[in-house]
């Protein structure tokens, strides 16, 4: 199922995905905090996110910039929990001329949405690299509740662990910071015209 909003729509990973976001992945800052760079080499990213996506394990989508078509991101539900109502939002990168567009806003609305209001989650968490600062003032943002740091939490490319930050909304913060992602899409539009 497509989640469309003003600025984006999150449309299901699909075949014909794979060479537009290997193209908007190229650049090296979006990885930044990555647990591996994918900027030259996107085939392991497209295989495990369709793998996981095949396996019903993730449910990926690619972020595409609704005036112009063009693929600019991605992100995913994963770490799916059905028996106990929870998911986790991640995966989520968009190219970097896009950042602080409203685009990430938009999306996290529509995959919030869709995941209390559609899929019945109770709780959707959140996870970024404890350092990455940029990252956890957007989740703060939402707000979501910032629930403290993994040590030592995943290995990563350069043979060093990464400490990761987590955070959630539950079904009953839900309103709240729908009121508040719509505010902020709100400002980001009148800013644009």
């Amino acid at each position: 199922m497509k989640l469309e909003g003003r600025l984006v729509v999150l449309e299901p990973l699909a075949p014909e995905h794979e060479g537009p976001l290997g193209e908007a992945a190229a650049d090296e800052r979006i990885w930044q905090f990555g647990y591996a760079d994918f900027s030259t080499n996107f085939d392991p990213w497209w295989r495990e996110a369709r793998a996981t996506q095949k396996a019903g394990v993730s449910i990926p989508f690619a972020t595409v910039e609704r005036a112009t078509g063009r693929v600019v991101g991605s992100s995913r539900f994963a770490t799916l929990r059905a028996e106990h109502r929870g998911a986790e939002i991640g995966w989520t990168w968009v190219i970097p001329e896009l950042w602080g567009s409203g685009v990430n806003i938009e999306a996290k609305l529509l995959m919030l949405e869709h995941g209390f209001e559609r899929l019945g989650f109770a709780r959707i968490e959140f996870k970024t690299e404890a350092t990455n600062e940029r990252s956890r003032a957007a989740l703060a943002a939402l707000p979501a509740h910032f629930e403290g740091v993994f040590r030592h939490h995943l290995w990563v490319r350069d043979g060093e662990w990464r400490d990761s930050a987590y955070y959630s909304v539950l079904e009953e913060e839900w309103p709240e910071v729908r009121a508040n992602l719509e505010r902020r899409l709100a400002a980001k539009s009148s800013v644009a015209r």
